[in-house]
């Protein structure tokens, strides 16, 4: 799309220099003032067949001549070009971009992935399933074209995610979490270096594909590294090795069709009178049927299967697994109504 944009820009100026080349060389070789000269240059460019302003020199001819020709080429070249934004909605494209530019500086709080492959899209669609703010860079123009219905329901930010113009254009500054997914290793660790570098305290989650980059990453400041196709390997070999936990965890992560979903709740989320008490006050499995899989306490760490004694407290999440209706069941009785983006 930048591309085509640069396109119509040096068709406009290639029309203005002919004018100006046009016009002055009127002035000079047959003496018009600039009205003259300029009427010239535009009767001669579009060709209409009106009578000169007098008749012309024999140098004023041969200029004509030249003239007439060579903006021949550039008069197709703008055509062409002017007809490709209005039957191929480049015009339309442009300004879906601006609206865009305009709507991605309202962002707070928002979330980036670089790339739109296979790993981008997952990650997408998860994020668009939890219903987080966030937008996808990518550098392919023809994106939108293989993946119409992506191209309505995300918003993309077309762009290098190498470049630092584009992180900061994309809201860098005034996000939480960063999700690399390039194909290339050396890509996706030169963004983190950046991305560190212009917002110290956001999230950076990485994709690698060899394990002797996962040292690069964290040096970099990754927080986390994923690697695809480690990860496929050993949940292939899982599935030979310990098939019925394969099954139960692939249950508990929603893959398949699994009506049971695993849901984390911050302690910020939850209202101001069901704060600072324990499970067991809060009776939670009763109340909505869903149950305290774990439990991250801020001093702690990580807690599975917690005592019901335990109090829910400031920088507390509760990790719940249920079926659909007793998660929207919690959250309506526990949560606050927050603004979702």
């Amino acid at each position: 799309m930048f591309f085509h944009l640069k396109r119509l820009i040096l068709a406009f100026l290639l029309m203005f220099l002919s004018i100006f080349v046009g016009t002055t060389g009127y002035m000079i070789l047959e003496g018009y003032n600039l009205l003259d000269a300029f009427y010239m240059a535009i009767v001669t460019i579009s060709t209409v067949g009106f009578r000169e302003v007098h008749p012309l020199s024999d140098a004023g001819k041969i200029f004509t001549i030249i003239y007439i020709i060579s903006n021949l080429v550039f008069f197709a070249f703008l055509v062409s070009t002017i007809a490709k934004y209005i039957f191929e909605g480049e015009l339309n494209k442009i300004y879906n971009t601006i609206m865009k530019s305009r709507e991605v500086s309202k962002l707070r709080g928002h979330i980036i992935v670089c790339g739109f492959g296979r790993n981008g899209r997952r990650a997408a669609q998860e994020l668009k399933n939890s219903r987080k703010k966030f937008l996808i860079i990518e550098n392919d123009d023809h994106v939108m074209e293989r993946f119409p219905e992506a191209a309505k329901i995300y918003n993309f930010f077309m762009g290098d995610a190498t470049q630092d113009k584009t992180l900061l254009d994309a809201g860098i500054r005034r996000a939480t979490t960063i999700i690399t997914t390039l194909p290339s290793d050396s890509e996706n660790v030169f963004i983190t270096l950046t991305a560190r570098e212009l917002n110290p305290d956001i999230n950076i989650i990485s994709r690698a594909s060899d394990e002797k980059v996962e040292k690069k990453l964290l040096r970099a400041g990754a927080n986390h590294i994923v690697m695809p196709d480690a990860l496929g390997g050993f949940h292939m070999a899982h599935i030979v090795t310990k098939p019925f936990i394969v099954e139960f965890v692939e249950m508990l992560s929603g893959f398949g069709d699994s009506e049971y979903k695993l849901e984390e709740i911050n302690y910020l989320h939850i209202k101001l009178e069901h704060r600072d008490k324990t499970l067991a006050e809060l009776d939670i499995r009763k109340a909505t049927g869903a149950t305290v899989f774990g439990f991250k306490d801020a001093n702690k760490g990580n807690i599975f299967n917690p005592d019901p004694e335990t109090i829910f407290s400031q920088g507390d999440i509760l990790i719940l697994l249920g079926k659909e209706a007793s998660i929207r069941e919690f959250k309506r009785i526990y949560m606050r109504h927050l603004k979702l983006g």
